[in-house]
């Protein structure tokens, strides 16, 4: 008992869940690797998998988190596991809560980028890509595990791009329109950006 008490894991668990309680704004961030953003805290796989209802539990109780962000993460996700992963996030938001989500746009207007980000592509990470997801697909995904939807950045079937002004307050996103170095000159690499939001 005592060796799994002091185990890293446990111990990162336990502090998470503590600093959880203690924020006025329960915020967490997905797969974070090395992101780390004020007022949000960083988990990884091995602290919180988002497919495990259990995993969920050990760091919140349902309905307490206000804010998620998951930067591509579910493109890494099988169909069924993603669809489970957005049910447990919408069982522990809370009402009005969100669930930003970026991943590879599948309607991005450039075939190099498409073979850079396509399951299997030449992109870093691409090898793990289980899906590429265009705003349809997504959302279709999201409502069947509950939540609205909103836009706020993709390419649509005509190969435009189309944003809505958001609130980084719910989660900076760096591979995005205004945040990613590569869109200083021309639009070169964004993400399906939305928001899911419990209602």
């Amino acid at each position: 008992m005592l060796s799994r008490l002091l185990h890293p894991r446990w111990l990162k668990r336990r502090h998470l869940r503590q600093s959880l309680q203690k924020a006025t704004h329960k915020k967490v961030i997905i797969g974070a690797g090395k992101t780390r953003y004020p007022g949000w805290i960083a988990t990884d796989k091995d602290i919180l998998d988002v497919t495990i209802d259990k995993s969920w539990a050990k760091i919140s109780p349902p309905g307490a988190i206000d804010c998620l962000l998951a930067e591509h993460v579910w493109e890494h996700l099988a169909d069924e596991d993603a669809l489970r992963a957005l049910q447990c996030a919408y069982r522990y938001l809370r009402k009005g809560g969100c669930l930003r989500i970026a991943v590879p746009d599948g309607n991005f207007p450039s075939s190099e980028y498409i073979e850079r980000v396509r399951p299997g592509g030449k992109g870093p990470g691409a090898d793990d890509h289980k899906r590429l997801y265009d705003f349809d697909s997504l959302s279709a995904l999201c409502k069947q595990a509950g939540f609205t939807v909103v836009l706020l950045e993709a390419g649509n079937k005509n190969g435009q791009f189309i944003e809505t002004a958001w609130n980084p307050d719910h989660g900076p996103i760096k591979r995005s329109r205004y945040n990613d170095p590569r869109n200083e000159k021309e639009i070169s690499y964004t993400s399906l950006l939305i928001d899911a939001v419990k209602p």
